[in-house]
């Protein structure tokens, strides 16, 4: 999977200035997303270690635009270390657990990969852009998504916001389609989550359709209100 020894995880800095700093963690050989690179970023001024993250390689020193870099609301904690060492080894310990959950995360989204092509009878397409024509319940956790286009169906790895010095963070799959989207727990079984999100697409359109009748209703009353007698 590409891991980096832990000795090393600090040598990556693509900044180093005395008010800004950032420090990468490239995260190889997964199943769907292949290569991303962690970009954790700190700045006096913002008062937190910001996360990031970014398709492909990207090696120290490299120059990484604003348009390729995913926010995700898993920052780094360090304020209960002591001094530079307990530092390092507080960093070492976040930076596993957040490329632990990256990894476990993309692994699931594979094993979605063939469940979701049999729902769609097509193949399924690869998205790595930022910004989804769906709206999601949750961050995302990777640049990173599987889109069933007949379906109009987006699945997407998703996470909550918490700092790192808390553990990994809790993970999960989001199924999106239109104006409905739905999280289900990263463990549980895609045919049975892909069937559920079906019926409760069905129930939507149902209920949008009835919503759309009533008021359709309601504005010919009103028309017959306004209208000659």
């Amino acid at each position: 999977m590409g891991e980096d020894p832990a000795d090393e995880l600090l040598q990556r800095a693509l900044l180093d200035a005395s008010d800004a700093a950032a420090v990468s963690l490239a995260v190889g050989g997964l199943p769907v997303s292949e290569d991303v690179t962690v970009i954790f970023h700190g700045r006096r001024d913002l008062g937190t270690i910001q996360t990031y993250v970014a398709s492909g390689r990207h090696l120290a020193g490299a120059r990484v635009s604003p348009q390729e870099l995913l926010r995700v609301p898993c920052d780094l904690d360090l304020a209960d270390a002591e001094d530079r060492a307990a530092a390092e080894l507080l960093y070492v310990e976040q930076a596993t657990a957040l490329r632990d959950a990256l990894i476990g995360a993309d692994t699931v989204l594979a094993v979605w990969r063939e469940p979701l092509g049999a729902l769609s009878g097509s193949d399924v397409c690869v998205d790595r852009s930022l910004a989804l024509r769906v709206a999601l319940p949750a961050h995302r956790l990777l640049p990173v998504a599987l889109v069933a286009p007949d379906r109009q169906l987006v699945v997407t790895p998703v996470c909550g916001a918490r700092t790192l010095a808390e553990g990994r963070p809790p993970l999960g799959i989001a199924c999106a389609q239109q104006d409905l989207a739905h999280v289900y727990p990263l463990p549980d079984d895609p045919e049975r989550c892909l069937g559920d999100f079906l019926e409760r697409a069905d129930v939507h359109a149902h209920d949008l359709a009835q919503r759309l009748e009533h008021q359709e209703a309601s504005v010919e009353r009103f028309l017959e209100l306004s209208g000659e007698e």
